[in-house]
């Protein structure tokens, strides 16, 4: 049996399927373009770790004058992936007992860090918490730390049922893993790696070394030649100082029961 299809019928579906695969491969094209421009965002950026503990007055200080203010003052978090690591020098004791450099409170501040940075989605947030507990540990408050939730506007239920449950000590044990992985050993807090570079004594210079490591385009302030070869961020209220790994003040254990 002969089909008698008219020619014209044809011609029209023919021109169809033609517009509908070339939609279609512009949109291919398209996602691809936008696959490639994000990728290439994410590599270009330049990975850092700050690898310390929270009542370390050198970590404080380096965290709340120099770190933010490098980050967000001068937006250098645009070319930036920064990984905060909250165990420093802290050593396993018998019976599922911590021995923090600062005694039990450092402990338990490191777990209240370690679920701000599990938990808090946006990184200048998660920053911002952090440095707020910094900032009271410098002017001896630490022991205020609930209260910079309130004045960042963080659900407090959040941060406390991670730190009062088996989680937030289970956060902890895995940058203790991670810090005691570290090769070269760290031998002091702060710890600074710039794309896995460990920066040790030079840790406050880390402005030069992100500029030096980073091949993107992005052009931001702390990357202009006047402000890196002042040495703004080294001005501190501390002199240059680091907490050194066998130089514990406390042996009083930090014990968790969950």
């Amino acid at each position: 049996m002969t089909l008698n299809i008219p020619y014209a019928f044809l011609v029209c579906k023919s021109q169809d399927i033609r517009k509908a695969m070339a939609s279609s491969h512009k949109i291919l094209v398209l996602i691809f373009l936008l696959a490639i421009s994000n990728s290439h965002g994410v590599e270009d950026k330049v990975k850092v770790s700050l690898y310390y503990e929270s009542l370390c007055p050198y970590c404080a200080n380096f965290i709340v004058n120099q770190l933010g203010k490098a980050l967000f003052q001068w937006n250098l978090i645009s070319i930036v992936d920064l990984k905060m690591v909250p165990w420093g020098n802290t050593q396993f004791a018998p019976n599922n007992g911590w021995i923090c450099q600062h005694g039990p409170d450092e402990c338990m501040i490191d777990i209240v860090e370690a679920c701000a940075i599990d938990l808090l989605p946006q990184p200048g947030l998660r920053f911002k918490m952090i440095e707020c507990i910094e900032n009271m540990e410098l002017q001896g408050r630490h022991g205020e730390w609930k209260s910079c939730m309130n004045s960042l506007n963080i659900n407090p239920k959040t941060i406390m049922d991670c730190y009062q449950t088996r989680k937030g000590v289970d956060l902890e044990l895995q940058f203790a893993d991670e810090t005691n992985k570290l090769n070269p050993p760290h031998r002091f807090v702060p710890w600074v790696i710039v794309n896995n570079y460990p920066l040790q004594e030079d840790y406050q210079n880390f402005v030069a070394y992100i500029c030096k490591a980073y091949k993107g385009g992005n052009k931001v302030q702390a990357c202009e030649q006047h402000l890196v070869d002042t040495n703004s961020f080294k001005e501190a209220n501390f002199s240059t100082g680091v907490c050194f790994w066998d130089e514990n003040e406390h042996t009083i254990p930090f014990n968790y029961n969950f």
